[in-house]
């Protein structure tokens, strides 16, 4: 029984060090563009990366759900023994891309280290739920093709509006 504590307690670790690095690896993302243009102080663009990162964790198990669901065909292909290895790889993956300055998603990484995980287990391939992983490898090509286009219309949209407008007048607005 110590060696299956052992291995809960390592999982718990390692969750905590991944969740860590999660916060300072895609919080860089997330205000980069925000703080470069100096529309938003460093501080302020910080608490609220951490406040809005916190409450969207409470309103919403959607990424959890996938991760938990989608790439595996059951739940007993997934044991502690997995879980380790995905933790692990997906944080020796955020460390590197964050060493070399390389933008990067922690979800899509411990994405890859959980099929990486589940490969190299017994179950192997006939572990995957390759319709889930499809889902998910099609997000990633939509969703920035989506993000591009809806913010090209957010964007011609506030020009017309506020297009007359001098800056200064409308940069305390924003």
């Amino acid at each position: 029984m110590p060696d299956l504590q052992l291995l809960i307690f390592l999982v718990i670790l390692l969750a905590l060090i991944f969740d860590f690095i999660n916060g300072f690896h895609d919080t860089a993302n997330a205000i980069a563009t925000s703080v470069s243009t100096r529309a938003i102080h460093p501080q302020h663009a910080i608490i609220m990366a951490a406040v809005l990162n916190f409450f969207g964790a409470m309103y919403s198990t959607g990424v959890a759900k996938t991760i938990g669901s989608d790439i595996v065909k059951s739940a007993s292909h997934v044991d502690e023994h997995v879980l380790i290895a995905a933790l692990f790889g997906s944080i020796v993956w955020n460390v590197i891309t964050w060493k070399f300055s390389m933008p990067s998603s922690s979800s899509h990484a411990l994405v890859g280290g959980v099929i990486g995980a589940v490969l190299m287990t017994s179950s192997g391939v006939d572990g995957l739920n390759f319709t889930g992983i499809g889902k998910i490898v099609l997000s990633l090509i939509l969703s920035p093709l989506v993000g591009m286009v809806s913010g090209c219309i957010i964007m011609l949209l506030l020009f017309r509006v506020f297009g007359h407008s001098r800056p200064t007048s409308i940069n305390g607005k924003f």
